[in-house]
C-alpha cells in the first residue's frame, strides 16, 4: 500500500509577533484559528480513522517562553497523532537568548554546520521539554535545508528528513538531490522523504499542498501513487491553512479540500495514512513517475481558486 503522510507544519506567526501579538493572540490566530486550526484538522482525520504528522516549530519559545509550545504539543500527543520537529530560525531576531551569537538567517541552510547543529539540538530539546517524544523526523522552515542539515540530523539520531521539495529546489532548498527524486532515498546517513508533486502543465511542478492543489488534482495524484505502487506520498498543510490570509475567517474551499483528502485516503484500498514510524522502504514495483499534466484539471483549479479568493479573501 502507498503510505500517505498528511503532514501539518504547526507554527506561530513571526509576522503577528512583529505586529505586536502576544503569545495568546498568536496561538489563537495561528494554531487554534477560531476552531479551524489543528483541533479541527485532528477532528477530520479522526473521523476517517487517519493519523496526522504535526511538524511543530518550538523556536518561538525563545521569544514567548516555553508554555505556548506545550499548549501546542499536548493535545496532539494526547490524541495519538505524531509530533515531529520543525524549525524557523527567523525567531532568533527577537530571542531573549542568542544561541549562535549575532548570526541570523531565514532558513536553517543559511547557517554553518556548527550553527545548524546548535540550533537543531536546541529546537529538539525545546520540543521534548514541551512534552513531545524524541522526534524521528525534521522539516526545515521554508524547506530551506541543505546537505549540512542532513549531516546534523544524522549525528543527532533523527532518522528522517522531509525538507526536500522539488518545487523549491535551488531557492531555498539546497539538498543535493535532483528534481526527479520521487521516492524516499537514503542520503548522508538519513532517509529523505520528498514532498509529493504533480505536473500541472508540461515541465512545471506543483507540490502537494492543500492550498496548492484542487481536490481533483489531489485525488488524481493519490490514485496515481497507488496505481504505480509508490511506497510513500507526502502531503503538506499548515496549522492556519484553513483560514483566510488575514486569518480572520475560515476558507471553506480549503476546508473542503482537506475533508476530501481525508475521505479519499480512508476509502481507497491502496492507500493508508501513516506516521514516520510506520513507513516502509520496500522497493517500488514500478518506475516512479508523477501525475501527468491535464489542462482541464488545471483550469478547473484556477477557476476554483479565483472563486475562493472572491468568497473568502475579500
Amino acid at each position: 500500500m502507498t503510505r500517505v503522510l498528511i503532514s501539518i507544519d504547526t507554527e506561530l506567526s513571526a509576522a503577528l509577533y512583529q505586529q505586536g501579538a502576544d503569545a495568546d493572540t498568536n496561538f489563537a490566530r495561528s494554531i487554534e484559528c477560531n476552531g479551524h486550526g489543528i483541533g479541527w484538522q485532528m477532528d477530520q482525520l479522526e473521523a476517517w480513522g487517519l493519523v496526522g504528522v504535526f511538524f511543530v516549530d518550538p523556536m518561538p519559545a525563545l521569544v514567548y517562553g516555553r508554555d505556548v509550545i506545550a499548549s501546542i504539543v499536548t493535545p496532539i500527543v494526547k490524541r495519538g497523532h505524531s509530533v515531529e520537529l520543525h524549525l524557523h530560525p527567523e525567531w532568533l531576531a527577537w530571542a531573549t537568548s542568542q544561541p549562535v551569537g549575532d548570526r541570523r538567517g531565514r532558513s536553517i541552510g543559511d547557517f554553518s554546520f556548527d550553527d545548524q547543529s546548535t540550533l537543531i539540538t536546541l529546537a529538539r530539546q525545546l520540543l521534548i521539554d514541551a512534552g513531545a517524544p524524541p522526534p524521528s523526523a525534521f522539516r526545515a522552515g521554508n524547506y530551506g535545508a541543505n546537505d549540512d542539515t542532513l549531516r546534523v540530523l544524522a549525528s543527532l539520531g533523527i532518522k528522517w528528513d522531509a525538507s526536500f521539495n522539488p518545487t523549491y529546489l535551488g531557492d531555498p532548498c539546497h539538498i543535493g538531490l535532483g528534481v526527479d527524486q520521487i521516492d524516499p532515498v537514503v542520503r548522508l546517513g538519513i532517509t529523505e522523504l520528498p514532498v509529493a508533486a504533480i505536473y500541472d502543465r508540461p515541465g512545471h511542478l506543483r507540490h502537494a499542498q492543500i492550498c496548492a492543489l484542487s481536490s481533483r488534482e489531489m485525488t488524481d495524484a493519490l490514485n496515481h501513487a497507488a496505481a504505480t505502487k509508490r511506497p510513500a506520498f507526502a502531503i503538506v498543510s499548515h496549522s492556519f491553512e484553513m483560514m483566510s490570509r488575514d486569518r480572520k475567517r475560515p476558507n471553506r474551499s480549503v476546508m473542503k479540500r482537506f475533508e476530501t483528502l481525508c475521505s479519499t485516503v480512508a476509502r481507497h484500498p491502496g492507500l493508508t495514512s501513516s506516521k514516520f514510524a510506520n513507513l516502509m522502504l520496500d522497493d517500488a514495483a514500478t518506475v516512479p513517475t508523477r501525475l501527468a499534466p491535464s489542462y482541464p484539471r488545471t483550469v478547473m483549479r484556477m477557476a476554483e481558486q479565483a472563486f475562493a479568493t472572491l468568497a473568502y479573501e475579500r
